[in-house]
C-alpha cells in the first residue's frame, strides 16, 4: 500500500514554527521510519516536506520547490497540487499531520486534529488564523475517512462541537523522544554559565501567546516573591519560547510588576538544548488555558523535573497524579504551588520520581504502530 503524508508544517526554523506540530511531524515520521527499517511494515511511505529531513531512512521524501513555509502558498498547494500528486502516484491513503486534508483527494484520508483551540478560545487568535483553522479543519474532519485525536479531550471536542461520530475517531497520544532524560550536572552547569542563569529557576517553555496564560503566571510569581522567605531572592522565572502573537501584554506585565530583573526571555530554544533547560529547572510551570495535549509537560517529566500545570482535561491525561495541578484562573493557587515545590525538597523529589514513571507510558513507537493500524483500516474503506 502506498501511504502519502502531508508534513509541510515540519519546519527547521529557529522559531515557534519549529516547535509544537513541527515536533509532532518530525517524531512521528522518525518512528514510522523505524517501523519500515525494522521490517514491521511492507507499506511504502512518501512524505511531502519543504526541506529534506535527516533520519528518515525508508521513507521517500518529496521536497516541494515552492516556498510553502508561507501559509497562503501552503494552503494553495495542499488544495490544488497535492491531489494531483496523489492521483499520479496512485496513493492508497493520505494522512494530513496537522488538522487539514486536501479536500479533493482521490483516496481515503486520515487527519490528525491536535486541538480545537480556535473554537474553544477564539479570542486568543488573530482573526485570519482563526477563520482558516475553523473552516479547513472542520471541512477536513467532515471528509476524512478517519480522524486521529491526540487526546481524549480533543476527541470529545470533535464530538461536542462538530458532531463527529465516535467510531470515526481514534485517540493516539503523542510520545516523548528518548533524548528527554535527566541530564549530567556538568551539562546543566554549562547551560547556567552560557545563559547567565541563577542556581535556581522556574521554567516555562512554549510559544509566547495569550492561550498560554503567562500573564497569570507572572502575577502568581510576583505574589510568591512578596510572600516568600529570603530564599526567594535567588529564584528566576524563565519564559522560554519564540514570540507568537499578541505577546506585548506579557512584556507590559513584567514591567508593571517590577520583575524585569527576575524574568528571563531566552527566546526560541534549539531542540538539542531542550533537555538541559528542563533538567536544570527547580520546576516546570505550564499555566495554559487550554491544550490539545501539552507535549512540553511530558518532556519535562521525562527529564526528571517537578511539574506545576493547569488543571485542564488534556494536561491531566498527560500528568496523571504526577504533577501539582491548579485551576487556570487561580492566581493564588499557582503562587501556593510554587511555594510548595520551591520550599519542600521532599515534594520535589517525589514529583521527579512520579513524573518519570508517568512519562515512560508515552512512546512515539507506540504512536506510529497505532497510526499504521488506522491507515490499514481506513484504506480498506475505500
Amino acid at each position: 500500500m502506498k501511504i502519502a503524508i502531508n508534513a509541510q508544517l515540519l519546519s527547521n526554523q529557529e522559531s515557534y514554527r519549529g516547535a509544537g506540530v513541527s515536533n509532532y511531524s518530525r517524531e512521528l515520521l522518525r518512528a514510522l521510519s523505524e517501523l519500515v527499517r525494522a521490517g514491521a511494515t511492507e507499506h511504502h511511505i512518501t512524505a511531502y516536506v519543504h526541506a529534506r529531513q535527516p533520519g528518515l531512512e525508508g521513507i521517500t521524501q518529496v521536497v516541494t520547490a515552492l516556498p510553502l513555509e508561507r501559509p497562503a502558498a501552503r494552503i494553495l498547494w495542499e488544495q490544488s497540487a497535492l491531489p494531483v500528486h496523489l492521483r499520479q502516484s496512485r496513493a492508497a491513503l493520505i494522512h494530513g499531520f496537522v488538522n487539514v486534508l486536501p479536500l479533493a483527494a482521490p483516496c481515503p484520508g486520515v487527519v490528525t486534529v491536535h486541538d480545537l483551540s480556535f473554537v474553544r478560545t477564539p479570542q486568543k487568535l488573530p482573526p485570519l488564523k482563526r477563520a482558516y483553522h475553523t473552516a479547513l479543519c472542520r471541512a477536513s474532519v467532515a471528509c476524512a475517512t478517519h480522524v486521529i485525536a491526540v487526546s481524549h479531550q480533543t476527541a470529545a471536542d470533535l464530538q461536542t462541537f462538530w458532531a463527529t461520530p465516535a467510531e470515526r475517531i481514534s485517540v493516539i497520544h503523542n510520545g516523548v523522544s528518548a533524548r528527554f532524560v535527566p541530564q549530567p550536572p556538568e551539562r546543566i552547569a554549562a547551560l547556567r554559565r552560557q545563559q547567565r542563569l541563577p542556581e535556581r529557576y522556574l521554567l516555562y517553555l512554549g510559544t509566547l501567546e495569550p492561550r498560554k496564560n503567562l500573564d497569570l503566571l507572572l502575577r502568581a510569581f510576583a505574589r510568591w516573591v512578596q510572600e516568600a522567605s529570603a530564599t526567594a531572592g535567588d529564584v528566576a522565572l524563565v519564559l522560554a519560547g519564540a514570540k507568537g502573537w499578541y505577546y506585548d501584554e506579557i512584556f507590559r506585565t513584567v514591567t508593571e510588576l517590577g520583575l524585569a530583573q527576575r524574568v528571563h526571555f531566552p527566546g526560541f530554544v534549539p531542540a538539542a538544548d531542550l533537555p538541559a533547560w528542563y533538567a536544570g529547572a527547580e520546576a516546570f510551570v505550564y499555566p495554559s488555558l487550554f491544550e490539545g495535549f501539552g507535549l512540553p509537560v511530558l518532556e519535562a517529566m521525562a527529564c526528571g523535573v517537578p511539574v506545576i500545570c493547569s488543571r485542564v482535561a488534556s494536561l491531566l491525561e498527560v500528568t496523571g497524579d504526577a504533577a501539582l495541578t491548579v485551576a487556570p484562573d487561580d492566581e493564588a493557587g499557582f503562587a501556593h504551588a510554587l511555594r510548595l515545590v520551591l520550599e519542600q525538597p521532599p515534594l520535589r523529589a517525589a514529583l521527579r520520581v512520579r513524573g518519570q514513571a508517568q512519562a515512560a507510558r508515552f512512546s512515539w513507537q507506540r504512536a506510529a504502530g497505532q497510526a499504521m493500524t488506522v491507515y490499514e483500516a481506513a484504506a480498506r474503506l475505500r
